[in-house]
């Protein structure tokens, strides 16, 4: 069984996102970018499956930039079998929306007929949390959202899931789109000669036009704004005080 990994390329979760001085966005000059933290995730999720012997090919694949590559290279020394780049922008800061993405998921799938695909819940950047769930509608596939737990079990995927209430344990028919959370694994470093061999695993480019996959953006961006800086606390004298300040001033009570 094929497994499809999409991976994004974000800046580094440990960097401080700095907005432009003209509020049209986020400054990406020589900022440290890496791979979204939850498509690591489900990298590794798709190695151990086939540590397991319930995968026989990882493929990841990533839209955007040439620069992308990068992005893959680490996911081929973590364990991916090969990589596929879909380029379908030139300008680091266009971000390609999730419909788009979802899109040239599909055309790939097709191609390539993966029994499963793992994606991240959502991306550190824009918190979009949709492709996974787009993916699954326009392909007609089961979908489990929010995966802590996952077992791949002949036709079947049993998946744990993390809602409001607590866990929910579900059963998916196969082919299916998991998307993974935080707590499903932790994912392994990369190790020096596992990084020397990703150069030499095969990486395919295409182009989004190939796959007759429009990427014009539906969606702009007017006004980016740093968050409103937090106000400083206050204390008080007693619970008679906290109790006046939680009723008259916060609202809250």
């Amino acid at each position: 069984m094929k497994v499809l990994v999409p991976v994004k390329r974000v800046i580094d979760y440990n960097v401080k996102v700095r907005v432009k001085a003209d509020g049209s966005g986020v400054d990406l000059a020589n900022v440290k970018m890496s791979m979204n933290p939850f498509d690591e995730i489900a990298v590794e999720q798709a190695i151990r499956m086939r540590e397991a012997g319930k995968a026989d090919e990882i493929i990841a694949v990533s839209v955007g930039i040439e620069k992308n590559q990068e992005t893959l290279r680490t996911a081929l020394a973590m364990g991916a079998d090969r990589a596929i780049l879909v380029v379908a922008a030139d300008d680091v800061h266009t971000d390609i929306e999730p419909l788009a993405v979802a899109k040239i998921m599909k055309a790939l799938v097709d191609e390539e007929q993966p029994g499963i695909v793992l994606c991240g819940k959502q991306a550190i950047d824009n918190d979009m949390n949709a492709t996974g769930q787009m993916l699954a509608a326009l392909l007609g596939w089961s979908q489990g959202t929010f995966a802590s737990e996952l077992d791949v079990d002949g036709d079947n995927a049993v998946v744990t899931r993390e809602v409001d209430g607590g866990l929910q344990t579900i059963k998916v028919k196969m082919p299916t789109i998991i998307t993974v959370d935080l707590r499903l694994n932790e994912p392994r470093y990369a190790s020096l000669p596992n990084i020397m061999k990703a150069k030499k695993k095969p990486l395919d480019i295409k182009q989004a036009a190939d796959l007759g996959v429009d990427v014009t953006p539906r969606l702009t961006i007017t006004k980016t704004d740093e968050p409103a800086e937090r106000a400083a606390g206050v204390k008080v004298a007693d619970v008679a005080e906290l109790v006046a300040k939680l009723k008259d001033e916060a609202g809250v009570i």
